[in-house]
């Protein structure tokens, strides 16, 4: 089956197969988050990427091999509500944004700064550290060696803008994040892996940036 990235509550996940990584899409809560389960197909190593809610959907993806490792892509409590629970039956190392951290109940083991390398197996993803939808927010970069990017962008980037803000300096960092980290650093092909809702690419987005800027959202 051709991956599509359109996933409902309720409904079966959606695995994305790339050579290295298997990447299985399920969204889960009331306000259909998406939790993103990854698999290095190497080594099994398992890293989920926000335990939004439902532990029991997750635990159900996860399965026998269990986690390594889960990332709480910010502190927005809609993304970690079943994250005690995950944890605490797969006994996961936690990471977040360093300055999102103190915002999630959940202890973070390992503070996340822009930059820095989380590995699944054999692995490695880039996070990139995106202010204004929350001061420690962080997307993650899998730079597929045999093919194009792959970005988790959790609430910072969606089909059609970016995520929420509060105050114009918020827009604007956010913005600015995005266009030198994200738009600036990756090619068109870039998959997007958003915290609610369907993917998107960077090629389908890049030519909404100047608009996204006039209208301040």
């Amino acid at each position: 089956m051709t991956y599509s990235g359109r996933v409902s509550v309720g409904g079966p996940a959606d695995v994305h197969e790339l050579k290295d990584l298997m990447i299985t899409k399920v969204a889960v809560g009331p306000m259909e988050n998406n939790a993103y389960l990854l698999r290095c197909r190497a080594t099994d190593e398992q890293l989920l990427i926000d335990a939004a809610n439902d532990a029991g959907t997750l635990l159900g993806m996860i399965g026998d091999d269990g986690i390594a490792s889960v990332v709480t892509t910010h502190r927005h409590a809609d993304h970690w509500q079943a994250l005690a629970e995950v944890v605490a039956a797969t006994g996961a190392r936690t990471y977040a944004g360093r300055y999102d951290a103190e915002g999630i109940p959940v202890p973070t083991d390992t503070p996340v700064d822009d930059g820095d390398v989380i590995r699944v197996g054999q692995v490695e993803l880039t996070a990139r550290h995106l202010v204004g939808h929350t001061p420690g927010s962080i997307a993650l970069v899998y730079d597929d060696p045999h093919g194009h990017p792959h970005a988790f962008t959790g609430d910072c980037l969606f089909p059609g803008g970016p995520g929420r803000t509060t105050r114009p300096e918020e827009f604007n960092s956010l913005m600015d994040g995005l266009e030198t980290k994200v738009f600036d650093a990756l090619p068109d092909e870039t998959w997007v892996y958003p915290g609610h809702g369907n993917d998107t690419t960077l090629g389908t987005e890049r030519p909404h940036l100047a608009e996204w800027r006039r209208r301040g959202w």
